[in-house]
């Protein structure tokens, strides 16, 4: 290779880069719900009726106007939501909501007295919630949110400290959202150790507490 050659093609492999769209860009963890509730500025449940992009930035903004229904969290930092922000891009970890259409939930954190969400908060719309999940964003969840739920990969895992609930759903061949997080809740409790709590559903009436679900 002659001199120059190396630099010329690094130049051009640059602007390749720079001028390919961004795609694919956003990655998150997996995040249990109660985990996404804890650690949430505002979780709240809205219909959303209207959305403007604002030319902020590269890709904009998408502000979305909301109808909300009632807040679980976050009375003390917005007594009322009544715009969500979000990035226009998804690639840059935007999340886009349907008009009109859909009750949902959504999780994030307020900077400067807005709302900020994303791909990475846990937004669903509410029909798709179990029953154990919409109990724990009523009320469990903040039970628990001394609690630290810890993620297991690979077997063979341990909990660490009484205060955590060890979860297991990435182990199944199911994918996410597994079992554990649409069914159990890591309660505090009186003894002061966390364990895994089911509690009252539709199918099966018993209440179960137990470390390992």
């Amino acid at each position: 290779m002659r001199a120059g050659t190396q630099p010329l093609l690094g130049l051009l492999l640059l602007l390749s880069l720079q001028g390919s769209p961004l795609t694919e860009a956003c990655s998150c963890a997996m995040t249990h719900p109660q985990d996404a509730f804890c650690s949430a500025d505002i979780v709240i449940r809205a219909k959303v009726v209207g959305k403007k992009l604002l030319r902020d930035g590269h890709f904009g903004t998408m502000r979305y106007t909301v109808k909300q229904m009632k807040m679980y969290k976050g009375f003390e930092k917005v007594q009322h939501v009544q715009h969500i922000y979000t990035d226009a891009s998804e690639g840059l970890c935007g999340v886009k909501f349907d008009i009109n259409k859909y009750q949902y939930l959504i999780t994030g954190r307020v900077y400067d007295g807005k709302v900020y969400t994303g791909l990475c908060n846990f937004n669903e719309r509410w029909e798709r919630l179990s029953l154990a999940q919409k109990k724990g964003i009523n009320h469990r969840y903040q039970l628990g949110c001394n609690c630290r739920i810890k993620s297991c990969h690979y077997l063979p895992c341990f909990v660490t400290s009484k205060n955590e609930c060890l979860w297991t759903d990435m182990l199944s061949h199911f994918g996410y959202p597994g079992y554990q997080s649409r069914h159990y809740s890591c309660i505090q409790q009186k003894e002061g150790y966390c364990s895994w709590y089911r509690g009252m559903t539709s199918r099966d009436k018993t209440a179960i507490n137990a470390t390992d679900p």
